[in-house]
């Protein structure tokens, strides 16, 4: 909420706060971030290991920050909705899986992308 006595710095760096907290909530709270930043650190581990150029590395956190954001975002509706009509609605439920399927796409590109990135390395492994 915004605090119409604080300066513009003041309201940029309370922002900042809620955004951190927000970052937190969805880390400690939600299981799908959770597998998410699983996966984030593994591929991470992989670039150290394969030691993947710097363009890879800026592809391959794009790609990391919008599964992220993604799965945020899916989260925010889900609990919206879930506030909005606790009870099943079949307009609801076309939003939550609406949501769902987007943050699909963004985890689906980012298998891509690591296919790219990662599958000839892997196969010269074996």
């Amino acid at each position: 909420m915004k605090n119409h006595n604080d300066s513009f710095l003041k309201g940029r760096i309370r922002g900042v706060k809620f955004a951190l907290k927000g970052m937190w909530l969805l880390i400690t709270t939600e299981d799908s971030i959770k597998i998410q930043l699983f996966f984030a650190f593994a591929i991470t581990s992989l670039g150290l290991y394969f030691n993947i150029s710097t363009l890879e590395w800026m592809i391959q956190f794009i790609v990391i920050g919008m599964v992220l954001v993604a799965e945020g975002l899916n989260t925010a509706v889900e609990k919206l909705a879930d506030f909005i009509h606790p009870d099943f609605n079949k307009k609801i439920g076309f939003i939550k899986d609406v949501a769902a399927g987007a943050t699909s796409f963004a985890a689906f590109t980012s298998m891509i992308i690591a296919f790219f990135i990662y599958g000839s390395r892997i196969i010269k492994l074996f």
